[in-house]
């Protein structure tokens, strides 16, 4: 299966908690630190919903 490498590069302070929740669901902890996913539907639905904090990078 293809594979993505998400990081957040954008903090999320001031952003609403259902965007803090979904950046902890994907996984990732820090700013800056790649974290690599199965792309599946629910990942992808997740990144869209918080494209404007990460880059992203599919392999």
């Amino acid at each position: 299966m293809a594979k993505v490498i998400i990081t957040q590069v954008k903090s999320a302070i001031d952003f609403p908690k259902r965007q803090k929740a979904t950046i902890q669901a994907l996984g990732i902890k820090k700013l800056n630190v790649p974290v690599e996913k199965e792309v599946t539907p629910n990942i992808t639905g997740m990144i869209r919903a918080v494209n404007h904090l990460l880059k992203v990078e599919y392999k």
